[in-house]
């Protein structure tokens, strides 16, 4: 039986409307959404809760679960999943203890991840965010897209982010947008 797979990227963040504006790391960690990210998830909540869907999974990035719960809260279930997180290349990537994610979000389970759950390499001295290397990256997109084919769920929404889904389809989505997608 063949999967019905749709993949969403996350509604703009802070950080994303930062690095719009200047071009630099503006240094938000594990950024959360923006005011147009928060109309973004109003705008499409109709649309994808009209796709077929047996199971969301998202990643731990607040600005992901922020977009899933936004759309599937009281309609699908919406299970936390880091193995599709983005690459680490900046400050927005450095997630938050789940203790702390299960504070904010508590009507979805965290005690399942490690602590950090991200690219925790220690840091440089000047305190920069160490970017996770590519190699390990790309084991992840292909650990990934064999995990989601084990799925026994025959309709899945993937919540995740434009780097990681660059890399699994050849594309960045726009903020919000709805792909289908066949692995």
């Amino acid at each position: 039986m063949a999967k019905t797979i749709h993949l969403i990227r996350h509604a703009q963040s802070t950080f994303n409307a930062a690095w719009e504006e200047a071009g630099t790391d503006p240094f938000l960690y594990d950024a959360r959404l923006s005011p147009l990210g928060l109309a973004q998830v109003e705008q499409a909540r109709a649309t994808a809760r009209a796709l077929p869907c047996d199971a969301v999974f998202t990643t731990p990035l607040t600005r992901a679960l922020q977009t899933a719960t936004g759309l599937f809260t009281g309609h699908a279930p919406i299970h936390v999943e880091p193995l599709h997180r983005e690459w680490q290349e900046h400050s927005c990537d450095v997630g938050r203890s789940p203790r702390l994610l299960a504070r904010e979000f508590p009507d979805l389970v965290f005690d399942h991840l490690n602590d950090p759950w991200w690219h925790h390499p220690d840091a440089d001295d000047k305190g920069s965010v160490i970017q996770e290397p590519l190699d390990a990256f790309h084991g992840r997109v292909a650990a990934f897209r064999q995990w989601l084919k084990a799925r026994p769920e025959a309709a899945i929404v993937v919540i995740g982010h434009g780097a990681f889904f660059s890399h699994l389809i050849g594309r960045i989505p726009a903020n919000c947008e709805i792909i289908a997608w066949q692995p």
